[in-house]
């Protein structure tokens, strides 16, 4: 999973950036530039820890999530995004639009004023702008493909026209598109073109230290509202853990900034979390919610998928209560499922296949 984290400058994306990894990327303003830093982070999940405390392997996976401190979008051109920039965002499964309500006189916001509102609408007007040109050129392209004739049937082409309208009469109407439903069909026609709009968005409200989140409303599907200190949650990443313990006790915080914006991408990408315990090894995964035993084996290795048999499943919390994989057999814990048995988040699946 790759999200952008974007914002208007000055907003505190790289604070947010360095919240997530620990660590000190000069915070400063890009003044428009292109700029990318990337960061590959573990997923915490105190239920692989525990898990793992059962046979003590050698080796411990978490989850992964990367993100990508973006600079350059929102820069108010209100015209078409950059080449590269595009290429990154266009790359991006999702995107953690980091919005100013802090208030500090030395650092003015370009506006003057504080206006989170003001700032999420400038956001998506850019996007949607983006968008809507990428859809009118293709428009054009379909409509010239009709004329001209070629080796598709117009018919096909007539299909696509329709679906690049649709989605042109809702960006006109400032509609993101991943307000709208799309066929499994229509799906895959748009699956390569990457539109900013169609992308999940968590809105981050970046608060100053003891500031009361506004009453922000963001009523788009695949979105997300959250807010956090981040200024201060940056510094707190930055201590070693035992004082970082002391600080969230101090503030009252029950979990800190980067596992509670982990866990949040996590739900707007819509994930959950599955475990395997190998000989010398115990692994988290990440898939999507509602994949089955059998798609989820293909992600631990093609050939488990090719030979699956059956699943064993047990979940994690019953698993530790067990004492390990050997306790739940000879009690009859773990569970044979089948090919089309839904993952639940925290099950732990060991897949009986023949190659």
């Amino acid at each position: 999973m790759r999200l952008g984290i974007i914002g208007l400058p000055q907003s505190g994306k790289t604070t947010i950036f360095n919240l997530l990894t620990g660590g000190d990327q000069p915070v400063v303003t890009s003044g428009g530039r292109f700029e990318v830093h990337t960061a590959v982070i573990d997923v915490p999940d105190d239920r692989l820890e525990q898990i793992a405390a059962l046979s003590k392997p050698e080796k411990i996976i978490h989850g992964k999530v990367t993100y990508a401190d973006i600079a350059g979008l929102g820069s108010g051109s209100g015209g078409e995004i950059s080449g590269p920039l595009l290429n990154q965002l266009t790359q991006m499964d999702g995107f953690l639009h980091v919005v100013r309500c802090f208030d500090d006189p030395g650092v003015p916001h370009l506006s003057g004023e504080i206006d989170p509102e003001r700032d999420i609408a400038a956001m998506d007007a850019e996007m949607l702008i983006n968008d809507l040109i990428a859809v009118e050129r293709k428009l054009e392209r379909l409509q010239d493909e009709w004329r001209k004739g070629g080796g598709r049937s117009k018919s096909e082409i007539e299909r696509e026209i329709e679906l690049f309208k649709k989605l042109q009469s809702a960006l006109s109407a400032e509609q993101p598109l991943r307000d709208l439903d799309f066929s499994n069909d229509e799906k895959r026609i748009l699956s390569g073109f990457g539109f900013l709009t169609s992308k999940p968005m968590l809105i981050l409200l970046n608060l100053g230290d003891g500031q009361d989140p506004p009453d922000i409303t963001y009523s788009h599907a695949h979105s997300a509202v959250a807010s956090l200190q981040g200024k201060l949650e940056m510094e707190i990443a930055q201590l070693s853990p035992g004082e970082a313990e002391v600080f969230l006790q101090e503030f009252g915080i029950s979990e800190s900034g980067m596992a509670r914006l982990i866990h949040l991408s996590y739900e707007l990408m819509g994930l959950i979390s599955f475990f395997t315990i190998g000989d010398n090894e115990v692994r988290a995964w990440a898939i999507p919610r509602g994949e089955t035993a059998h798609e989820a084996s293909g992600r631990i290795h093609s050939d488990i998928y090719q030979g699956f048999i059956r699943a064993e499943v047990i979940h994690w919390d019953e698993l530790v209560s067990l004492g390990g994989l050997s306790k739940a057999r000879t009690t009859g814990k773990l569970r044979l499922e089948g090919k089309d048995y839904v993952l639940q988040d925290g099950e732990v699946m060991q897949v009986r296949f023949n190659i």
